[in-house]
């Protein structure tokens, strides 16, 4: 499955961000989703997941309560709603595939290219 991620940009704190992630290639509907985020240095650390059918979703704690993930399996598109952003959330931002439920970054089988979120202070 082919992964791409848009919906990026530079925000204010406390203000909001949706990132889209279109797939293409396998159907959509198999995979759970998953969107990670990386900052330089560090390794790229889990934000939200989502089940096959849209279902169930988890959080990092950290973004619990701010963010939401959703699907739309006929779109073949998995979103991220991000609100209340804070300039800890700057990172780039990936989506990314599993045929389970992954939170660690070797769990998951396909990956997007990432889109880059800015928040300001």
């Amino acid at each position: 499955v082919q992964l791409q991620a848009s919906g990026g940009g530079l925000v204010q704190v406390g203000g909001s961000l949706r990132l889209s992630c279109a797939a293409s290639g396998s159907t959509f509907s198999s995979y759970f989703m998953g969107w990670f985020r990386q900052t330089p240095g560090k390794e790229r650390e889990f934000v939200a997941a989502i089940n096959r059918s849209g279902g169930g979703t988890y959080y990092a704690d950290s973004v619990k309560g701010r963010f939401t993930i959703s699907r739309d399996n006929g779109k073949k598109t998995v979103y991220l709603q991000m609100n209340s952003l804070k300039p800890e959330d700057t990172a780039v931002y990936y989506c990314a595939a599993s045929r389970w439920l992954g939170r660690v970054e070797t769990q998951m089988d396909y990956w997007g290219k990432g889109t880059q979120v800015t928040v300001s202070s």
